[in-house]
């Protein structure tokens, strides 16, 4: 009963949700990249996790039968996403540390107020 409750996607879809929490509510630009991090990885868990079974094995080996073999698209198109994942969050990490020695906060309604901007 509770390995239906506790799996992979349904995990991810908690974590996808903290994340969209975590954008909504939160005004710091740190806890806001951290976030679409959170997101992130929920997306390629819930991907990993789909349609798994626990008889499944690597498509690859001596001792392999393929009508137990896993699909390998999904795990070489998430090690493409963890790729992207990683440099958006390098790339906007960095745009902070520019953007907080500018203007010298990390909130983003204070940095539009320094900029002039009005909401």
């Amino acid at each position: 009963m509770i390995n239906q409750i506790i799996n992979g996607e349904n995990i991810s879809i908690i974590l996808f949700f903290t994340g969209v929490y975590g954008l909504c509510a939160r005004r710091n630009i740190i806890k806001t990249i951290m976030s679409l991090s959170i997101m992130q990885a929920s997306v390629i868990l819930f991907f990993i996790s789909i349609n798994s079974e626990h008889r499944t094995s690597g498509p690859i080996g001596k001792n392999m039968s393929l009508s137990y073999a896993a699909d390998p698209l999904p795990q070489a198109l998430m090690i493409t996403a963890v790729v992207i994942g990683i440099s958006v969050t390098a790339i906007s990490l960095t745009m902070f540390i520019a953007m907080a020695q500018k203007y010298g906060t990390t909130n983003w309604k204070r940095v539009k107020t320094k900029r002039g901007e009005s909401d």
